[in-house]
C-alpha cells in the first residue's frame, strides 16, 4: 500500500499506539489501514458416488481442475459465497450444505472453507470461469491436474471419509510449500 484511500496521501509502516502490529498508517489523516485475510468459500459437491470438478477458465492455475470456490465478497454468508461460486463456476444448485474442511493459509493471508452438499440435479454446465464442468468417480479424480492443495485435500479427507459415511469438520494449517513442518 502507497497511498491512504481516505485522503490520497502517502502511508507508512508503524505500529500505532495500543497496537501491536505493523501497520500502514496515513499520518496526515491518522487512518489506520487494517488489512485481513481473504476467505475462500466453495462446495464438494457430490452426485451418487461422483463429485462435480470445473477446469479453471483463469489464472491462477488455468486449466487445472477444482472445486467451485471463491473469494467471499461483502455483506455475504459462507454459505452464500459457496453457492454463488457452484452456479458461477457450474451453472450448479446444491442442496443442504454442511461445513466440511476448513484451511488456513497465513503465508497468502487466505482461510479456505469447504461444504459438502448434495447437487440438486444434473443441470449443471460451464460456468463463466471454467472451461469445462463434469463428474468424477473416485478412480478417474485427475490427481495431478488439481489446482490448488485444499482442493486435494478436500478430496483425499472426502474418499477417506466416504468410507466410514463420517463427515468430521476437518481443520487443517498448510504451510507454504517450501517449508517443511511437523504438523
Amino acid at each position: 500500500m502507497n497511498f491512504c484511500s481516505a485522503c490520497g496521501q502517502p502511508v507508512i509502516q508503524r505500529i500505532p499506539e495500543g497496537d501491536s502490529r505493523l501497520r500502514y498508517v496515513c499520518e496526515h489523516c491518522q487512518t489506520i489501514h487494517y488489512q485481513n485475510p481473504n476467505i475462500v468459500a466453495g462446495v464438494l459437491p457430490i452426485w451418487g458416488s461422483k463429485v462435480l470438478l470445473c477446469r479453471r477458465a483463469i489464472e491462477p492455475r488455468r486449466g487445472f481442475w477444482t472445486l467451485p470456490a471463491g473469494f467471499m465478497e461483502n455483506g455475504e454468508t459462507t454459505d452464500a459465497a459457496a453457492r454463488r461460486e457452484t452456479v458461477e463456476e457450474a451453472c450448479a444448485r446444491v442442496g443442504e450444505m454442511s461445513l466440511y474442511q476448513l484451511f488456513d493459509l497465513p503465508h497468502i493471508n487466505q482461510v479456505h472453507l469447504f461444504f459438502r452438499a448434495q447437487l440438486a440435479g444434473l443441470d449443471f454446465a460451464v460456468g463463466q470461469e471454467s472451461l469445462e464442468v463434469r463428474l468424477f468417480e473416485e478412480e478417474e479424480i485427475p490427481w495431478g491436474e488439481l489446482a490448488f492443495r485444499t482442493v486435494t485435500r478436500t478430496l483425499e479427507c472426502y474418499y477417506r471419509d466416504r468410507i466410514r459415511q463420517h463427515f468430521p469438520i476437518g481443520h487443517e494449517y498448510l504451510p507454504p510449500m517450501n517449508v517443511s513442518s511437523s504438523t
